[in-house]
């Protein structure tokens, strides 16, 4: 089987040139031109797939050659831009840059690659005239499986700058295909680890998707962009499904080279929700448990897949809000408590007494409970002094330290997500620290970048800093939906 979805990838020769912007400015403008867009974005990155998802009405979703493999690239691609007219992929740092160590895995250049897609360089020309033909024809000639198709100039001064910049690119023989000048209404606001998320800004989110778009379409050739897209290559093989992967899995995933053995002992050591209150559904039958899932401003870090394996997997999936809500919905039986920033909303975590004791009694029970970073900070005895939930005998706090990066990981004993000996490919991404950082069972064994054993597992809870993608290991959810039953 091969499919073909027109399809562009966003990248730039670095981070700060502008991305976002492109990427998400054109998902609006084709979106306004009546096309289904679909929205990508290359990596582990939780935030910009929720302005994707404002741009195109659609899901977010993540393209991680890392955390799923080469091959579910492809797949995951087609199911998420399943009836889509054009897909728009934003790229992650600069496009040869990949896992550390690691050569091109899972860089822009990877995944552009396993997509057979065109790509579209951002530069941003601010402080260059002539060297950006250097820049752009390095870029362009550095990988010849990579093809990249064109240029948008970003941050462009003045019509006398822009002539000089394209001067100089016809003797680079790349097209230009844009010219933004500098626009403040566009720009997003960022803090310790990225930009503020949609679900925290939503009006004024709307407001810089908008001018993203007007900027974009101003600014680019529209009709050259979509031909652009029209020239990618078939994808052959199916579009990955959940209720198909979660009844017959794929073999779990080989660490990459730096991490391909196991510990044989312990070493030493959304989808992006809409904003707003949900409806939420009642059970459907005895046998599909409730798996509440955190949302709202506090925690905003959700891969769209595990909601979807979870519900392949026999669950009524129900959002609630940790911040307003002072009841876990109406029959819970498994609760899933993913990343965001606790740290921002602590006080008013905290100040939720009632939903705290409601999630401590729920661990109490020896209900499923899988946390992930900001949720793992939430179950400790407190948040920079702030009392949490008490789940774990731990507590947090925030530090000026930046831990980011992918990491291999082996579950250590058996847990509610995992049997002992699962190996899993997780990512790093927080500036808080836990004290102990692992309990008397811990949730994982990791390699590098050094050998250490990290997370909590105490009855039905599992409790970590690493973030995971599911999708590479759909075993995760089914075991996690059975357990809700039989807890």
């Amino acid at each position: 089987m091969s499919a073909s979805v027109p399809r562009l990838v966003i990248a730039a020769p670095s981070s700060g040139s502008g991305k976002t912007t492109v990427a998400t400015g054109l998902m609006a403008a084709f979106a306004a031109r009546g096309l289904a867009v679909s929205g990508h974005k290359v990596g582990p990155d939780y935030i910009d797939p929720g302005y994707h998802a404002l741009a195109t009405g659609r899901v977010g979703r993540n393209l991680d050659a890392y955390l799923c493999g080469p091959e579910l690239v492809g797949p995951l691609f087609l199911h998420g831009a399943r009836g889509c007219d054009i897909a728009v992929v934003e790229g992650v740092m600069g496009l040869y840059d990949g896992a550390a160590g690691e050569g091109e895995l899972a860089s822009t250049a990877h995944v552009a690659k396993l997509l057979r897609a065109p790509v579209v360089l951002v530069v941003d020309a601010s402080s260059q005239s002539r060297s950006v033909a250097a820049l752009v024809h390095g870029f362009a000639s550095w990988d010849p499986e990579v093809r990249v198709g064109g240029v948008i100039l970003n941050k462009v001064a003045s019509d006398r700058h822009e002539d000089l910049l394209r001067e100089a690119l016809e003797q680079a023989g790349v097209p230009v295909l844009g010219v933004l000048r500098r626009a403040a209404q566009v720009d997003t606001p960022s803090r310790h680890l990225g930009l503020v998320p949609v679900a925290e800004r939503h009006a004024a989110a709307v407001e810089a998707v908008a001018a993203m778009a007007a900027q974009v379409s101003d600014g680019c050739d529209l009709d050259a962009l979509t031909g652009l897209a029209r020239s990618a290559g078939a994808l052959s093989g199916a579009a990955w499904d959940a209720a198909e992967v979660v009844s017959s899995p794929p073999p779990p995933l080989p660490f990459p080279s730096s991490t391909r053995s196991a510990p044989s002992t312990p070493p030493v050591g959304s989808a992006p929700r809409t904003p707003g209150r949900p409806e939420r559904p009642r059970p459907q039958a005895p046998d599909r448990p409730v798996v509440a899932v955190a949302g709202g401003e506090a925690f905003t870090f959700s891969y769209a897949e595990h909601t979807e394996l979870l519900t392949a997997a026999g669950a009524d999936v129900v959002p609630f809000d940790p911040l307003r809500d002072e009841e876990l919905p109406e029959g819970t039986s498994g609760l899933v408590i993913g990343g965001g920033f606790p740290e921002v909303y602590a006080a008013e975590l905290s100040a939720n007494a009632p939903l705290r004791k409601a999630v401590a009694g729920l661990a109490e029970s020896g209900a499923p409970i899988a946390a992930e970073c900001a949720g793992l900070l939430y179950l400790c005895r407190e948040l920079d002094g702030l009392p949490m939930c008490g789940v774990l005998d731990a507590g947090a706090r925030m530090t000026e330290r930046l831990t980011l990066g992918y990491r291999g990981a082996v579950a250590v004993g058996d847990s509610v997500l995992a049997a002992a000996g699962t190996r899993m490919r997780g990512h790093e991404f927080h500036r808080t620290v836990v004290e102990p950082g692992s309990g008397a069972e811990p949730a994982w064994g990791i390699r590098s970048p050094r050998p250490r054993v990290e997370g909590f597992v105490q009855r039905g809870v599992h409790a970590s800093y690493l973030h995971t993608h599911w999708a590479s290991e759909p075993g995760v959810a089914r075991r996690f939906v059975e357990r809700c039953r039989t807890s």
